[in-house]
């Protein structure tokens, strides 16, 4: 329901506009307020607050341009009023765009149609005009976070480099840590800016911002439903993206804190089918499991729920668009030790080609598949490293890909 202002001293215009606008079909409902003097607008205007003033220029006791300045006092950033004159002066029109009129209108000029379209355009043209203003509210507020987060990350380097050097220098037992410690440095170098925390909840802001513009908004555009879309595509995407950044960042940082426990495969791959359920049955995959030889070991669970995620997660993301998704999940000992096998019939990798690349962050190997951001396989390799263990690859381009996860840190607190 938007409120209208009626601001007319001739009754018989205020009786036609009131008749074009309840009229009106392919717009929202409207509220129509009347005044027949500037003061009484002003009254009403502050009372009522409403969503656009339809204002003539010709009034007993002032003209539209004076009372144009009065409203835009009292509402100087959201005022959306529309002129109409008796006379099209372009001198008149250019008057009252730049006292703040969005549009004006000529008297015995316009019919129905035109009065509605020329309303809710104005309408619509301050609601984008307060968001534009709220998203550069946002921005500044993102841009100062992302300086202090700059500033801090830089100092925190500089502190952690200097900690390096006395480290090497005065204990040897700790080259391993230092030598950790400037891998993650020189990771974090690569994404921590775009990573840092600071930027999921403004990323939560302009999702609401859009949903909240989308519910609002009347846009008569054929192409607006793929322009929604495609916004909505892209606020998704990066926020993935964010979340997935957060995540490396936190396993570079703390790669030993997660706590090992004794678990079991078919309990962490039950919780994964669970999750993973709308695309499995969206891509009609038959899922199949062997934990025969080796039913259960001790591992960080997230670790262990991130690793078989990820794998069973791209399995079905880069699937063969020609038949259904076959992913196959065994464990078993080899060469002493524990080792996680995920085998699908999905697209495959061409390894001579990007073997070298396979783990390296933001890399992908399919353009057609519009899913992934290429984190996953840098993920789940730092979890494997962190913890003493590898990775092996083999994969038929058009046949499938199998990963082999050598979990040598469970092995040796196994044999321990």
């Amino acid at each position: 329901m938007k409120k209208i202002l009626l601001v007319d001293d001739n009754e018989l215009d205020r009786v036609l506009y009131k008749r074009y606008l309840s009229r009106q079909q392919h717009y929202e409902r409207m509220e129509l307020y009347e005044a027949a003097s500037g003061e009484e607008a002003l009254a009403l205007f502050e009372t009522i607050q409403p969503d656009c003033v339809l204002l003539d220029y010709n009034l007993l006791d002032t003209d539209g341009l004076t009372l144009l300045l009065e409203l835009k006092k009292l509402a100087p950033e959201n005022l959306c009023a529309v002129m109409i004159t008796g006379g099209g002066s372009e001198q008149l029109a250019v008057g009252a765009l730049n006292s703040g009129a969005l549009d004006y209108l000529v008297k015995q000029q316009f019919d129905q149609e035109l009065l509605c379209k020329t309303v809710m355009h104005a309408i619509e043209k301050n609601e984008w005009r307060q968001y534009m203003a709220q998203y550069h509210v946002e921005l500044k507020s993102v841009n100062h976070q992302l300086r202090a987060s700059v500033e801090e990350l830089t100092t925190a380097r500089q502190q952690i480099h200097h900690q390096n050097t006395l480290l090497t220098q005065t204990n040897q037992e700790l080259a391993s840590t230092n030598q950790e410690l400037a891998r993650t440095n020189a990771d974090l170098d690569n994404f921590v800016f775009a990573a840092s925390h600071d930027l999921r909840q403004p990323a939560n802001n302009l999702r609401g911002l859009f949903e909240e513009l989308r519910s609002a908004a009347t846009i008569s555009d054929p192409d607006a439903a793929q322009m929604w879309r495609l916004f909505d595509d892209s606020l998704r995407a990066l926020t993935t993206t964010i979340t997935e950044l957060a995540d490396v960042v936190q396993v570079a940082r703390q790669p030993d804190e997660q706590v090992t426990e004794r678990i079991t495969f078919e309990d962490v791959t039950a919780h994964i089918l669970q999750t993973l359920h709308p695309e499995i049955k969206a891509a009609h995959a038959v899922i199949e499991t062997d934990f025969t030889d080796l039913p259960e070991l001790p591992y960080g669970r997230s670790n262990l729920r991130t690793i078989m995620l990820n794998l069973v997660s791209n399995a079905l993301k880069y699937r063969h668009p020609d038949r259904a998704p076959r992913v196959q999940i065994r464990t078993y000992i080899a060469m002493g030790q524990p080792v996680l096998e995920v085998q699908d019939n999905g697209l495959g990798i061409d390894l001579q080609q990007h073997g070298n690349d396979l783990f390296q962050l933001f890399r992908r190997f399919h353009p057609q598949a519009n899913t992934g951001t290429g984190v996953g396989l840098f993920l789940i390799n730092r979890l494997v490293q962190s913890q003493g263990g590898h990775i092996d690859v083999d994969s038929q381009q058009g046949e499938g890909t199998t990963f082999r996860v050598f979990l040598q840190g469970a092995q040796q607190e196994m044999v321990a």
